[in-house]
Formats: structure tokens, sequence, C-alpha cells
């Protein structure tokens, strides 16, 4: 019997550092680690095509930092980890607590089954700076709104626990039951979109997956070199560049959060730091906003578990959304005619990301200009964002939509021309992930349907041959869709 042994069950944690399931385990004896493909939960959300690959590779660096010793399974943890507790006569299990509706009751199905059968079981929070059921206004029920609950709630609470540093030593169980990698790179040829992938210009023909390795390092080693440079290079403007998207402004942290390669704590403490280099006052502080702004997407999830699926607001359930393929496909493969916004949407599908002010922009063209259901849109980003998490990705899709909890107003539709032209001035953005506009004058980059032909001949831009013409006119769906939204406030 292994009674100094402890089971560590990798989830999204994948880091050694301010892991806390891993640093009681380790200061108590040898170690198990191992991590668990579940596809077996029926209420689960399978990870999208682009989730799964980061989660290989960063699976891969996380098995590096534990000395090849982890091991890895798919199934069910119901059934497999009482299998590997039985075989190797462990009786301690630790694991970092997640927030899925789907994976809090399985927890709670294992940690009762474990506890019959006489194992100990402890979780801890590694994801959160605060739990959802420790924030509450002063009547006891939850926000609804970012600001009281950041002001009121958050921030006047004890300040997040200080990260943990890496333990100092690790030790392993001998003769570890093995596993197998998953996922297998072969599986990652094509991504798993309802639609067909599209080869036809102006996409490479490049393999997706081979474009987003050359942008991205997944693991604790580059999500910590990632929060360097974010630190060095970009936080100081962070208040007004995280808007520009011709601009490095933003952190890209988002997918090393959501995996768990970086914990919020140790992005809040090392922006508060200051042995960092000198930042502004708003850059710190929208940061640290930002952190929490995530926190809110979870705290949202916790307390109502059906936001990916229903509207927070009841009333857009008698919303009239549109079945318009042919535009939804336009949307997803970057062919809408708006530079802006056929920009944001090739840069996620060769980047597997989206610049955070963009996500605004194609979201709300999407669901006010084409009046398609924002769940369309969510599922879209959900298989082609490497950093697709359930509760960012529902909480802002509803909140641009204008059904979610502190919804931007149903009024609030976004002209992406003017949208291009206050954030992407130059066309820089545009341009590059649209280089058949490249050589329009930064005038009419965010229109070119409004350039004179002349102008249009000499850059080479045809309108729906090398470009296409817009596929809405702006002025009509922005009416289309304020009256739409105003029939819901009439009575049902």
């Amino acid at each position: 019997m292994q009674q100094t042994a402890t089971l560590v069950w990798f989830r999204q944690d994948l880091r050694i550092g301010d892991n806390p399931a891993l640093s009681h385990a380790a200061a108590r004896g040898d170690l198990l680690p191992i991590y668990i493909y579940d596809d077996t939960h029926p209420q689960r959300w399978a990870p999208g095509a682009a989730s799964r690959w980061w989660l290989h590779h960063s699976l891969s660096a996380l098995n590096q930092s534990l000395q090849q010793q982890l091991r890895l399974f798919q199934g069910d943890p119901l059934q497999l980890i009482p299998q590997l507790l039985k075989q190797t006569g462990i009786q301690r299990v630790v694991w970092n607590r997640c927030y899925e509706p789907w994976q809090i009751a399985r927890d709670q199905a294992l940690k009762a089954l474990l506890h019959s059968l006489g194992i100990e079981v402890v979780s801890f929070n590694a994801s959160l700076l605060w739990e959802p059921w420790e924030v509450s206004k002063r009547d006891g029920t939850p926000y609804k709104v970012f600001t009281p609950y950041y002001r009121n709630g958050c921030r006047q609470r004890p300040p997040p626990r200080y990260p943990l540093a890496r333990p100092p030593m690790m030790s392993y169980v001998e003769s570890a039951p093995s596993g197998s990698l998953w996922p297998d790179p072969a599986q990652l040829s094509a991504k798993s979109f309802s639609t067909e992938p599209f080869n036809t210009e102006p996409f490479s023909t490049t393999p997706w997956h081979r474009e987003i390795a050359a942008s991205w390092t997944p693991g604790e080693a580059g999500a910590a070199a990632n929060l360097q440079t974010f630190m060095r290079d970009a936080i100081q403007h962070y208040d007004t560049d995280r808007d520009r998207p011709d601009r490095a402004g933003t952190s890209r942290l988002s997918p090393h959060l959501h995996f768990g390669e970086l914990s919020p704590h140790q992005a809040w403490y090392v922006a508060q730091n200051p042995l960092q280099p000198v930042a502004p006052e708003t850059g710190r502080e929208r940061f640290l906003a930002e952190l929490v702004w995530r926190e809110f997407s979870y705290y949202l999830l916790y307390h109502w578990p059906t936001l990916p699926t229903d509207n927070f607001q009841a009333k857009f359930d008698r919303f009239a959304w549109q079945d318009k393929p042919a535009l939804l496909t336009a949307w997803q493969r970057g062919q809408t005619g708006f530079p802006i916004i056929d920009a944001g949407m090739r840069e996620l599908w060769q980047t597997g990301y989206m610049h955070n002010r963009v996500r605004m922009l194609v979201g709300s063209f999407l669901v006010k200009n084409l009046l398609i259901d924002w769940r369309a849109g969510a599922a879209w980003f959900w298989d082609t964002l490497l950093d697709a998490d359930l509760a960012s990705n529902s909480a802002s899709w509803q909140w641009v939509a204008g059904s979610g909890a502190d919804a931007a107003p149903y009024f609030r539709i976004f002209n992406p021309v003017t949208q291009g032209q206050k954030f992407d001035p130059e066309g820089y953005y545009v341009k590059r992930f649209c280089p058949e506009l490249a050589k329009l004058p930064a005038k009419y980059i965010h229109s070119p349907w409004l350039a004179p032909d002349a102008i249009r001949q000499a850059a080479g831009v045809t309108l729906d041959e090398t470009y296409p013409a817009p596929i809405v006119d702006l002025k009509h769906s922005r009416q289309q869709a304020l009256a739409a939204f105003a029939r819901l406030k009439q009575p049902a």
C-alpha cells in the first residue's frame, strides 16, 4: 500500500508553478500525475479542433516538466481513477477545481464515490481569484452587473492569495501504470467545422495548425514568456492600445489562462509588482479589471449554468432570429465585404485568435446586422478559438447580443466602417489579413465600395471578383435590428 503517495489529477491547470494541488501532494510523498480526456459525460462540451491542438502541445510540455511521468488516459474518470487507485494502492487524490456545470456534477459524483471507498480527496482553487460563491450582494444574491461586482464585491474582499512557488522537489510512484498520449497529431489534419474548410484565396493552403504553431508556444514556458513580453512592452499603454488591432497592445494570455499554464494569481501580482517596468496606473488597473471580467464570466456560469444555451434575459426567447445560411457562411469565411469584419474572421482562421475589439465588432455584425442567433457565432468561436472558454465565450456572446447579464444595450450596433477608421486608421490590420486590399489608400481601406472606380482599378480591387461587395446595407440592417429589438419591449 502506497500510503504516502498521491494521485494528482491535472485538468485545466497544466503547470507546475502556483499549482495548489500539486504542491499539496509533492509535500506529502510520491506523485502519480495523470490527465484524463473525459469524452463520456453526456452534458460535456467537447473541445473544438483548435483547442485540441493546443491541448496536445500543452500536455507534451507538462510531461517534460514532470520528467516524462505524466500518464494520459481517455475515458470516464469515475471508472479510471478507482481502477488506478486499486492497481497502485494509493489512498489520496487531489485536483484543482473546474467550473463548467458538467465538470462540477462529475467531480461531486467522483468525490462521493471515492469517499465511500475510504479514499482521501482534497480539491483546491487554482483558476479563479475568488470562488464564485464567495462574492455576493448584501442580500446574498449574485451580482448581474460587472461594475458593482468588481468594485463592491471583489475589490472589497481580501486580496487574492499570493502565487505558490514551484515544488522544490518531486518524486514519483515507481512502476506507475502506463497511459497513452492523446490526441494523436494525425487527428488534427482538418478542423471539425460544421461547414467544409475552404481552400480558395485569400486563404492559405498551408495546413491550419502549422500557421498557428508559428504564432504560439503552448505550455507553461510559453505562458511565462508571453506574460513577460506584455509586462515589458505593452502594459504601459494597455488602457488605449488594447483597442487597436493594428498594434501589439493586448496580453495574448487568454489561451494560457484557459488551459491553466498561467494562473490569474500570477498575472495579478506580476501586474502589481513595483519591480516591473513602471506602467501608468490606467494601464495596470485596466489589465486587472480585465482579469476580473474573466472572473465575472465564470461567476455567471456558476450561478446560471444554462448560460451557454439559454438567453440570460428571457425576453430574448421571443426574438426573431433569421435563418440565413449563406450569410453565416460569408461571415465565417471572412467574405462579408466589410474589411474589419473579414480581417477578424481570417485572423481567427489563420491564427486561432482574434483581437478583443474585433471580437466585439464581428459579434455585433452577426447578431445585429445579419440578425443571426448569437449561438451560431458562439459555436463557430468554440471550434476555432485556441482560447475557447465556455464561460467567457457564452458570457461575451450574450453581452454582444444584448441578451446577457450587464449586456450591451440593444441599440448599441457597432458600425464596422467607423470602427475600422477609429481603431485601424491606416488599415494595417486589414491589409495583413485581407492582402487583396493592400494597395487601397487608407481613405477607402474600410469601405472599398465607396472608392472611385479608378482608385479601385489602380489597387487591383474588383468587387465580387477579387473582394466581395457588402453582403448587407449597413443603414437598412441597423434599422431592421432596432425594430426587431424594439418589439421585445412590447408585452408578450
